[in-house]
């Protein structure tokens, strides 16, 4: 019998399937349809140190083989989850990663600490947020950054930190590089690719926000690619994230490099999506005579 159970940073999965921040919310929705201990882990919806009501509509829109959207992180801020979401998210027998988003050095450090005294399995820092002391810059864009960021949080957090790479920049190895010097757990990767589109009739980008970030299977292969490279470059486990739709490209991933997988975009279009996905997988395990998942991670061959 397949065996799907995997190890991130010391927390052990139940199969590889976690889904991606910003696409699940904090689960309650689709416990409807399944029991959340079909996947592995869920990163839940990015919190924030107060609430956010996010950006103005529109704020999301279908491209196509993917989605454009710019929600702007509406969440009710870390208090709120801890008090009202996290202990219903602990009865459902996954791992509960609690993801974070902040303007600051501070934010950033603040939830850190409130979260490392809750009971969430991991943390996953989402870099891919404006530095408003630097300009705006984005947290996730330079190795500097990167390193700082990671290394700052490293003080305050006491779970297994992961930290969550941006693909909008020029060199990911030496990004990952950074994150894992300073003392990121594992990373996973890629965030969404900075997009936009704009209504020939009116003239008007299709999204408030002017652009927004595109993920779906218009994204995978840069996906693939980028964790490859990480791979190639550091020694913390990954976990791949980028337009997984089938059993196939979840294969994929791992083969490129992945440790464990986010699903984020198909639940949009099939709720039942990682069901399948790990149907998929034991058939594919026991054709195969794979006895365990992670015997798959990093096994691409080269030319």
């Amino acid at each position: 019998m397949a065996d799907l159970k995997v190890k991130v940073a010391g927390v052990e999965f139940l199969n590889p399937l976690i889904a991606a921040s910003g696409t699940f919310g904090f689960g309650r929705e689709y416990s409807e349809f399944y029991p959340l201990s079909v996947l592995g882990g869920i990163s839940c919806k990015g919190i924030t140190l107060k609430k956010r009501d996010g950006n103005p509509p529109p704020r999301i829109a279908e491209t196509p083989s993917g989605i454009l959207n710019a929600v702007g992180l509406q969440n009710p801020g870390v208090d709120h989850f801890i008090e009202k979401d996290l202990d219903w998210l602990k009865e459902q027998n996954t791992v509960v990663i609690a993801n974070i988003a902040g303007n600051t050095e501070e934010d950033y450090c603040k939830m850190a600490e409130k979260l490392s005294d809750s009971s969430v399995d991991m943390i996953e820092m989402n870099i891919s947020c404006p530095n408003v002391k630097s300009g705006g810059v984005q947290f996730g864009t330079s190795c500097e950054s990167v390193g700082g960021i990671t290394k700052a949080v490293r003080k305050y957090c006491k779970k297994p930190l992961i930290v969550k790479l941006s693909p909008n920049v020029s060199d990911i190895a030496e990004i990952a590089r950074s994150a894992e010097a300073e003392g990121a757990d594992a990373i996973s990767m890629i965030n969404t690719l900075t997009g936009m589109r704009i209504d020939i009739e009116t003239r008007r980008p299709i999204i408030r926000n002017n652009t927004g970030g595109l993920s779906g299977p218009a994204v995978f292969p840069v996906a693939v690619r980028m964790v490859w490279q990480a791979y190639n470059a550091v020694k913390i486990p990954i976990i791949g994230m980028g337009g997984i739709s089938t059993w196939q490209d979840a294969v994929e991933m791992l083969i490129a490099g992945a440790s464990a997988l986010q699903i984020g975009t198909v639940f949009f279009s099939d709720p039942y999506a990682p069901v399948k996905i790990c149907e998929g997988l034991e058939k594919f395990m026991d054709k195969n005579n794979i006895k365990n998942i992670s015997e798959l991670t990093g096994s691409i061959k080269p030319w």
